[in-house]
């Protein structure tokens, strides 16, 4: 008696006439394949290491680094280790990669927006500037960027001084800081801790309306939060008022911070070349908007401005998200051209230490893995807010 299935059909006997069997023979080829592969490779690369007397490992990161670094978020010396050096480096390509991120998508914004305007000069140096920042290299950009600031820029003492206490050269901008950060930490954290409570506070003005009917001032309500938070943990802090201003002494300013030449070109040359791809995006998702949203935002008495700002854009976001990711992957990941201006990043300070201890191949695999990590870091977060805005279907 033949066996059966359970919807009562007879059993097929096993053939590679079933595509479904030679489908699955293929896959365990194809996985054998790789794993040879994968085992010829590590093994060669074992036998020659050992040939040249060369050590494997990650050992070497305890040894002192013995090399400077020109800037760092926290402290380091040469007489630190390799460890602490490649975290500076980290430090710096998150610094300049989350920075350049925020100023990318505001200035991408206003860009792709401004080409949409009924203003025509307005709207044609807004494709002026798509059409030229993204067809010229970023590599090209960042050595321009770098030549202004080190050749044009003037010498620090004939400094540009637009604000008091803030000098412009080409030794980079010098701005005043404060001598005991704490008040300013707590600062900091009163002006987070009031961007959170804001937008809590907007829900909760925005569920209450639509359950109730009634309205809550939660605009200025959150303003006073954002501003009033920040003042206080300053004044926790002890309220200091004193700063340290740059002074200039003899060739080069001394006192308060610095942003580095190398820095502010990187920085620049990433936002405006990021944010010609970006401004693209805002205004291809503004366009597939249909335009019957905007006749009936006009119709009901909102101005253009308010039916770009609380009609268009919030459906265009749901466009938007998906490409915008892609770009702050690329912003990301292009900060590693920082290496051909002297910006001290994770590629940098990994070629250094490799050259130095040899470890070519653990040094490669350090930066792969920090760029892996920090991509997946930036895409899962985006991925969680693109499904957190999305439409829920019934």
């Amino acid at each position: 008696m033949s066996s059966t299935t359970k919807s009562g059909l007879p059993k097929q006997p096993l053939s590679l006439n079933d595509p479904r069997i030679r489908g699955l023979i293929y896959q365990v080829l194809a996985l054998a394949g790789v794993a040879f592969v994968v085992w010829y490779l590590v093994t060669n690369t074992l036998t020659n290491l050992e040939a040249l007397h060369i050590a494997t490992g990650l050992g070497f990161l305890d040894r002192e680094a013995g090399f400077a670094i020109g800037e760092s978020v926290i402290a380091y010396s040469p007489a630190d280790t390799y460890l602490r050096a490649l975290i500076v480096g980290v430090l710096n390509t998150l610094r300049v990669a989350l920075i350049g991120i925020v100023l990318a998508t505001v200035l991408g914004t206003i860009i792709g927006v401004s080409r949409l305007s009924q203003n025509w000069l307005l709207a044609k140096f807004a494709s002026i500037y798509v059409e030229t920042v993204r067809n010229i290299p970023l590599l090209l950009q960042l050595f321009v960027w770098y030549a202004v600031i080190t050749e044009v820029m003037p010498g620090p003492r004939e400094a540009l001084n637009p604000l008091t206490g803030v000098f412009i050269s080409n030794r980079g901008i010098r701005f005043p800081t404060p001598p005991d950060a704490t008040a300013y930490f707590y600062g900091a954290i009163g002006f987070a801790l009031g961007i959170a409570l804001a937008i809590a506070l907007t829900r909760w003005a925005r569920n209450r309306l639509y359950a109730t009917g009634r309205t809550f001032p939660s605009g200025w309500a959150g303003m006073g939060l954002i501003l009033g938070l920040p003042i206080l943990g300053w004044l926790i802090g002890g309220a200091p008022l004193t700063l340290d201003t740059p002074e200039l002494r003899g060739f080069n300013f001394v006192g308060g911070g610095t942003i580095s030449p190398e820095f502010a070109a990187l920085l620049l040359g990433l936002t405006i070349y990021t944010a010609g791809f970006i401004a693209e995006i805002v205004r291809s998702g503004i366009m597939a908007i249909g335009k019957g949203q905007t006749e009936a935002a006009l119709s009901l008495g909102l101005t253009r401005a308010q039916n770009l700002r609380l009609i268009v854009l919030p459906q265009a976001l749901r466009i938007i998200i998906p490409p915008m990711t892609n770009q702050y992957l690329n912003l990301t990941k292009n900060s590693s051209l920082a290496v051909a201006i002297g910006y001290p990043d994770i590629v940098s300070i990994a070629n250094t230490t490799l050259n130095q201890t040899g470890q070519a191949i653990e040094g490669v695999g350090i930066i792969m893995m920090v760029f892996l990590t920090i991509s997946l870091g930036i895409a899962a977060f985006m991925n969680w807010y693109n499904k957190h805005i999305a439409l829920v279907e019934r």
